[in-house]
């Protein structure tokens, strides 16, 4: 077990790399195509659809580190692999201003490593905190690592922002190289003598990663989650591709502006998990189905109001308030779904932790993919027959609905458990 919280944080430092490597590929490359490349919302869409699907991977990596041991190695070796991505990603957006096909082609090479990356470092990462922490602290462990994840993620959308306006080429690789290296480097000192070394024969052993798999889908409160992880999440990342489009397109935002909007999200995401973390477990106040179902509820809300100011210029000043709203509830039900998420881990059979937190992520990953391209695609059928303002306005709108109907299935699922407890599934 992790003998101190400053093991936890060290592993947080690593979530805060991976957050702030994937923020650029995202958000900001994102909306270079859409906005300074006049290219349609779906390119960027589907380049992140494919990064995503790569991740179907998440099992396999997650099984490995079980069975082979020395996850710590693992995560620095997804790392690199992230980072090499990301630096490709932003030379492709370069290459495709001039040579499109060329660019497309390599933006692809690109995004299948940042999914490989993500799927590789993320999945040991989440692994080893699920089985090196104890079980009473796994659900503040997981809350903890996340708030740092945010806290990189919208600090780096904040800096980016302010060092890429204007907007120039060799800035943008220089930035993406640097960011690299630190990240590498950061994940490397963090992880270092961290886990303990495991046995010999997990070494020699003969895997059959698909009967290995196929054991941990059997246990039904595994396959019960992974239904609402994936349904959840498709409502979750449905405006990751075009929030940043929308500012720029309907709120004239620059590329700077729209970037730091992005970090006002994300630091919306960390407060709300701060608050209800403290709430939550300082004070005792809910359980994992209110906080889940108050963050949808309040994620719905929010959304409509993105789509409502995008129609009266009297509102407009109150993008920024808006899209921290919509973060800080997006935080409170972040908070319901890792927290059940970290104590079903723990659960069933011992020593497959990996696999579990792979297959959760593996559905993250899909609904994720889905959830951006149906967003980006969306936007795009329906600004060829409205105004700009009029199309993303009904996309947000599907997305609140996609909220609600994933806060009713929380209630369905997630049983009323104290936060930091061992939730059981509905019907178990």
């Amino acid at each position: 077990m992790l003998h101190s919280w400053l093991h936890i944080i060290r592993l947080g430092l690593v979530q805060m790399c991976l957050g702030a490597v994937v923020v650029m590929c995202t958000s900001t490359l994102n909306r270079l195509m859409i906005v300074e490349l006049s290219l349609a919302a779906i390119i960027p869409g589907i380049l992140v659809a494919f990064h995503y699907l790569v991740q179907i991977t998440r099992p396999h990596w997650g099984l490995l580190s079980d069975l082979r041991g020395k996850r710590s190695l693992w995560i620095i070796i997804g790392m690199v692999i992230l980072n090499l991505g990301g630096f490709l990603a932003a030379c492709a957006v370069l290459v495709m201003d001039q040579y499109f096909w060329l660019g497309i082609g390599l933006s692809f090479f690109a995004y299948g490593l940042i999914g490989l990356g993500v799927a590789a470092s993320g999945t040991s990462l989440l692994a080893l905190l699920a089985s090196t922490t104890a079980p009473s602290r796994r659900a503040a462990a997981a809350t903890c690592t996340w708030l740092m994840m945010i806290f990189g993620i919208a600090v780096t959308a904040g800096i980016l922002g302010q060092l890429l306006d204007p907007f120039e080429p060799q800035r943008l690789l220089m930035i993406s190289a640097c960011l690299g290296l630190l990240c590498i480097t950061v994940t490397f000192v963090a992880t270092w003598g961290i886990e303990k070394p495991k046995k010999e024969q997990h070494k020699t052993t003969s895997i059959d990663l698909h009967h290995e798999l196929s054991l941990v889908w059997s246990e039904p409160k595994v396959r019960y989650f992974t239904i609402f992880v994936f349904l959840s999440m498709v409502a979750y990342f449905m405006q990751e591709l075009i929030l940043e489009p929308y500012a720029g397109l309907v709120f004239d935002y620059s590329l700077g502006a729209s970037t730091t909007l992005s970090g006002i999200q994300n630091m919306g995401v960390f407060f709300g998990m701060v608050v209800i973390g403290i709430s939550a477990s300082g004070f005792k106040w809910g359980n994992l189905r209110q906080w889940t179902v108050t963050g949808c509820i309040g994620s719905a809300a929010a959304l409509s109001l993105l789509a409502a100011i995008g129609q009266w210029s009297t509102f407009q000043e109150q993008l920024p308030i808006v899209v921290g709203m919509l973060g800080f509830f997006n935080g409170i039900f972040a908070v319901g779904a890792i927290g059940a998420m970290m104590s079903l881990a723990g659960e069933g059979q011992i020593g497959r932790e990996g696999g579990r937190m792979g297959l959760w992520g593996a559905a993250q990953a899909l609904a994720a993919g889905f959830g951006g391209l149906t967003g980006a695609g969306l936007s795009d059928i329906c600004r060829m027959m409205m105004s700009d303002s009029v199309a993303f306005g009904l996309v947000f709108l599907m997305e609140a609905t996609l909220f609600l109907v994933a806060g009713y299935m929380a209630l369905k699922i997630i049983e009323r458990e104290k936060f930091g407890s061992q939730p059981m599934m509905a019907g178990e």
